[in-house]
């Protein structure tokens, strides 16, 4: 998901329909397509879909984030443009934060090291955000769109990014490119065997440049059971760890429990 970063998801800002940078989001609280609840059977043939624990037991939130890097930006990390942030993975580690990190293909293939490091704690786990960003629906943020016929073939093809680069904790979840689907594409995922996560709470990290601003928009939407959609991308989401060592503090003296998806789909 993202507010416009070809890869991250924002709220707050609103950025250029045609731009393809970075990461991409829709509006707050209005995650694009059909979120589906917990538990929720899909319609035959079609990808289930989940948005939060609706019926959480105790407060728990997930944060996930959306490690984005389009299939046509490998030039730019050439020239020192960073799509990775390890300082985020370092506060987390720090923070002790489950997480689930929604990662492209393209993003592993650039990152092999990293990607293996984060794939391989116990502390994360790692789902599938396409291989190389692109949309699953148009109009989404002016992303490129794949073509239908090789939807699957994206998807399948993030996996084995993952698995060449050695990462083990690999989960079947699948996060749309800028959050844009629609029973179209949710057939057309759907012999992949994965769930897709959607959020109900947005970050605004993506090309925010207040940390607190991130921070107040997180603590004012978390409720039992949300899931935080955020990036892993410095370029386009510079101020993603510091608003997460804010974050994480404040949540836990409410009483929160940070968990992966995986935990929250449990719970």
């Amino acid at each position: 998901m993202s507010t416009l970063l070809v890869g991250c998801d924002s709220g707050s800002e609103k950025a250029s329909p045609t731009r393809t940078t970075a990461p991409v989001s829709p509006q707050p609280g209005k995650p694009v397509g059909k979120a589906g609840k917990a538990g929720k059977k899909a319609p035959r043939g079609l990808t289930p879909v989940f948005e939060r624990a609706r019926k959480a037991g105790s407060r728990t939130v997930a944060l996930t984030f959306d490690a984005d890097m389009t299939a046509d930006q490998g030039p730019r990390a050439a020239r020192g443009e960073r799509f990775d942030n390890p300082a985020l993975i370092a506060s987390l580690r720090k923070l002790n934060v489950p997480s689930t990190v929604f990662m492209t293909g393209r993003w592993a293939e650039e990152y092999p090291d990293q990607a293996k490091s984060i794939g391989n704690d116990p502390l994360f786990e790692i789902a599938n955000h396409s291989y190389s960003h692109y949309a699953f629906k148009s109009p989404c943020y002016g992303l490129p769109v794949v073509d239908r016929n090789d939807m699957r073939a994206d998807v399948d093809r993030a996996f084995a990014a993952f698995k060449k680069a050695g990462v083990r904790n690999v989960v079947p979840y699948f996060r749309f490119p800028g959050g844009c689907y629609d029973d179209a594409a949710l057939r057309a995922v759907a012999p992949a065997k994965v769930t897709a996560v959607q959020w109900d709470v947005i970050s605004g990290d993506a090309f925010a440049t207040n940390a607190d601003a991130v921070a107040e928009q997180v603590l004012a939407g978390v409720r039992p059971g949300s899931l935080v959609v955020m990036h892993c991308t410095r370029s386009a989401a510079p101020v993603t760890e510091q608003a997460v060592r804010r974050i994480v503090p404040e949540l836990r003296e409410r009483g929160y429990r940070f968990v992966k998806v995986s935990d929250l789909m449990r719970g």
